[in-house]
């Protein structure tokens, strides 16, 4: 797949499957309205703005990054050519996951809307066995040591302090 197939599908990807799940699920279940039964502390729709705002930039440069980097797609239909280890994932294993979920739980907050918070709830799960069921083994398979060193070095949900960096070949 050439870079510019891989940016078109990614767009494509982001629109259909992020943007369902963190964008439209969400306005189907509150219609982006704050809940009129909450008490609303300032705080809390603060730190909703914050994990969004701080959750669609990482989502959107994950993905860019598989484009790019990988030369695929993060959909299992267009995989990538090759393991994508840098940018948020030189973090974190999963940023795509965990900025959804945290997009999630920012509208929730931000719209004191307790379904969004039972919803970014199943979706953490779904994702988290959707990852240790497929996506895993399939990086072993397709990438062998390469995956099993950034698997050892890189934790899935919790990120590093610190970038990782693959060794040099």
């Amino acid at each position: 797949m050439t870079r510019a197939r891989s940016l078109f599908a990614s767009l494509l990807f982001t629109v259909l499957v992020p943007g369902t799940v963190a964008g439209f699920i969400p306005w189907l279940l509150t219609h982006w309205r704050r809940a009129h039964d909450f008490a609303d502390p300032i705080a809390l729709r603060m730190v909703g703005f914050v994990l969004v705002a701080l959750g669609l930039p990482v989502l959107l440069h994950s993905i860019f990054r598989f484009a790019v980097e990988g030369l695929g797609t993060p959909a299992p239909i267009a995989p990538t050519r090759h393991l994508v280890v840098g940018g948020p994932n030189q973090f974190v294993r999963n940023p795509m996951y965990i900025a959804v979920v945290l997009m999630i739980f920012g509208q929730a907050l931000f719209l004191g809307q307790m379904p969004l918070v039972w919803y970014g709830a199943f979706c953490a799960i779904v994702q988290t066995v959707f990852v240790h069921a497929y996506e895993e083994p399939t990086l072993a398979n397709q990438f062998g040591k390469e995956y099993r060193q950034y698997k050892n070095a890189v934790p899935a949900w919790l990120p590093r302090l610190t970038p990782w960096h693959p060794p040099a070949t």
